[in-house]
């Protein structure tokens, strides 16, 4: 295990050199794929490097393993993404399609999206999705869900509201 018994934060370098073998290991069992692994592994890492560790760090396995399962979150929800985006164009014809600038631009932007709407409570992030996608109206949302039409309004405000500054962040 760990040679730092001060009980203070080891260093980025000393995890990787005590723990990145392991890690490596814990994540291609987990993902099936030694060189995706490899990617996520690094991914952690360098997510340390930009963060702040705690100050203490009882058990670095843990925190190494919670980190890449968050990356293995992040990176299936982008492969869903990616998915849902290749099927939605699949219909359109040649000249139709995107570009690869723009396909990743809108992959990018699927996914920030994604990430804000998963911020959102999940019951304001119902009503969004019941009002955009489905096109109910607030009394209809508000019966579908149980709750007040005052309620779904100030759900959907606070949607816009995310959105809205979502909007300002992406310029």
């Amino acid at each position: 295990m760990s040679s730092n018994t001060s009980g203070l934060s080891p260093t980025v370098d000393q995890l990787y050199r005590e723990h990145q073998s392991w890690l490596h290991s814990w994540l291609s069992r987990r993902v099936g794929c030694r060189d995706n692994a490899s990617d996520l592994a690094q991914d952690v890492f360098v997510r340390l490097l930009r963060s702040e560790m705690p100050v203490t760090l009882l058990n670095p396995r843990a925190y190494l393993g919670r980190i890449a399962r968050g990356l293995m979150i992040d990176q299936y929800r982008r492969r869903a993404l990616e998915q849902a985006y290749l099927e939605s164009i699949a219909h359109l014809g040649e000249g139709e399609a995107p570009s690869e600038e723009e396909r990743l631009q809108l992959l990018d932007t699927l996914e920030a999206l994604d990430c804000l709407l998963d911020r959102l409570k999940p019951r304001v992030r119902q009503a969004f999705l019941l009002a955009q996608l489905d096109g109910l109206t607030c009394l209809q949302i508000a019966e579908q869900l149980g709750v007040s039409r005052a309620t779904v309004e100030r759900d959907l405000a606070k949607a816009l509201h995310a959105c809205y500054r979502f909007s300002h962040e992406q310029d």
